[in-house]
């Protein structure tokens, strides 16, 4: 195992016969919450993803593509740093479409970036705060870890944010994870414990317009990798545990120039006035099985009604107590579900508040 652990931390940039490195293509699969990802040898250095080459892969395996015709094209969008390679190894995060350009179904990259390339978008420079929860599960029970197997912990209390082998479950996954991301150069800004044992929760942004998405995907990605090597789990279902346990979500914090400017409070009034009108059409692009999370418990707003309030955590939206008290800065739309696409929801709430016209 020593030789085997050598050779998966070989540098091969040490090496003087030559300069190649390995590029990790990523891509959403089928499902639209699994990540895929294969290898490929690239001759020598790249920072710049128009310089990369486009991949192809098998659709008819990811449930994106028929047997009869099943090449599905890798577009490269955004590089990061490896984590697991290092060197000058690179992830890329890509978006899948048909041989003749067409974007796939399960493209929603595509549609975001045609709304954060809007002149009206790009004016108000879109800022993204993303709060992704996770639960982090036993390998092969479907149990949350630290918990008893067939049991239940002590009621939620002394857990979020706590410290303790009674009360912090997977610390160091999610302290790899953490230096994983900044080492990309992913814009993580944190991490805690949360309500329910077993659950986390990290930051990433502020990031502006499409990074906010590339950024949570290939986070999400380096989790997978990192759970992977630890022999756990992770879910971002948005309620793994029914009953008195919290849920997890993507809590999705937002702010363009004119909120951030002086008078930005009335902004922000409108904007959410906006979201207000089209909640239903925000409740459905906003994850599956969130209906099971937005209860109008356990610091929820209920699914079927729109509310927002000043530092209020059972509302729709809330707005901080700073923002109040400068007149000016964001809100915290509470509603996306831990399995929300970054892309969709992003997108969604830069047109519906900038570009749609009631």
């Amino acid at each position: 195992m020593s030789l085997l652990s050598d050779l998966i931390n070989l540098d091969i940039s040490d090496s003087d016969s030559s300069e190649k490195i390995i590029a990790e293509y990523i891509w959403i699969g089928g499902t639209g919450m699994d990540v895929r990802s294969k290898a490929r040898t690239l001759p020598g250095p790249v920072s710049y993803q128009k310089k990369l080459p486009k991949w192809n892969f098998d659709g008819s395996s990811t449930l994106q593509a028929s047997g009869e015709d099943s090449e599905v094209i890798l577009y490269p969008q955004a590089i990061f740093n490896d984590p697991f390679r290092r060197g000058n190894n690179i992830l890329v995060m890509c978006d899948a479409y048909t041989p003749t350009g067409e974007p796939i179904p399960t493209n929603k990259r595509h549609a975001a970036a045609k709304i954060f390339s809007h002149p009206d978008v790009l004016a108000e420079e879109p800022w993204y705060g993303i709060e992704q929860e996770y639960t982090l599960l036993q390998k092969d029970v479907n149990w949350p870890l630290g918990w008893p197997l067939g049991g239940f912990p002590g009621p939620q209390g002394p857990y979020y944010c706590g410290a303790g082998a009674d009360k912090a479950f997977g610390r160091d996954i999610v302290d790899a994870h953490y230096k994983a991301c900044l080492y990309a150069g992913i814009n993580i800004s944190g991490i805690n414990g949360e309500v329910m044992p077993g659950q986390w929760e990290f930051q990433v942004g502020p990031s502006v317009g499409i990074s906010a998405g590339d950024e949570l995907w290939v986070a999400r990605y380096i989790l997978e990798r990192i759970t992977e090597i630890a022999g756990v789990v992770v879910t971002f279902d948005p309620k793994p545990i029914p009953g008195d346990w919290n849920g997890a979500g993507a809590h999705t914090n937002y702010s363009t120039k004119s909120m951030r400017n002086e008078g930005g409070y009335e902004v922000i009034k409108k904007a959410i006035g906006k979201l207000q009108l089209k909640h239903k059409e925000h409740i459905a692009a906003y994850g599956e099985g969130n209906e099971r999370r937005l209860t109008g418990k356990h610091e929820t707003a209920d699914i079927s009604n729109f509310s927002w309030g000043v530092a209020n955590r059972g509302a729709s939206v809330r707005v901080g107590r700073d923002t109040e008290k400068e007149g000016k800065g964001y809100f915290e739309d509470r509603r996306p579900a831990s399995n929300m696409d970054p892309y969709v929801v992003t997108s969604m709430i830069a047109e519906t508040t900038l570009l749609w016209k009631p």
